[in-house]
């Protein structure tokens, strides 16, 4: 009877496992992501499918011109996705990049310019429409490596909205 339960739990847990990896996502998607994190504000984004996997490379470019300062931060993210059913899929993922905050005049005795690098993880909720539109929502938290006297934190939990056509 024990024998008969592990088997049955091993072949349940093997279907449920396969099913996860059957989903496919799109080769190529662009679009906007949009969030508050550390005051860069919406990213355009570009995501890539790598290999026949359910992997993909992210890549964001996010600006921001203010009445403090203007900034500008590109990320690099390596991303795992798994499906949950139908469209909807989950992913997690890691990565960094490298940025640069130019202050403006007015504020250079509270603030110092910086170019700074960053490590990030990620993790998130996206929804596959029957049309090449998909819609994410996820938590960045960054993790950043400044001088001590920027106008940006050493930690950001980013939460974005992302809006991207796949092709």
């Amino acid at each position: 009877m024990k024998k008969l339960f592990l088997l049955a739990a091993f072949l349940t847990g093997a279907t449920f496992f396969s099913n996860m990896q059957a989903q496919t996502i799109a080769d190529n998607a662009i679009g906007l992501r949009l969030g508050g994190g550390d005051g860069i504000g919406a990213e355009v984004s570009y995501q890539r499918a790598l290999g026949g996997d359910n992997n993909r490379l992210e890549l964001d470019l996010g600006w921001r011109n203010d009445n403090n300062f203007d900034a500008f931060k590109l990320t690099g993210l390596y991303q795992w996705v798994w499906n949950i059913d139908g469209g909807f899929n989950w992913y997690a993922g890691v990565g960094g990049g490298i940025g640069s905050v130019d202050v403006h005049p007015e504020w250079k005795d509270r603030w110092d310019d910086s170019t700074f690098l960053f490590v990030a993880g990620d993790i998130g909720i996206e929804y596959n429409f029957d049309i090449p539109l998909m819609l994410s929502l996820d938590l960045r938290p960054e993790i950043g490596f400044y001088n001590d006297d920027s106008v940006l934190n050493d930690f950001a939990p980013d939460v974005a909205l992302g809006l991207r056509y796949q092709f």
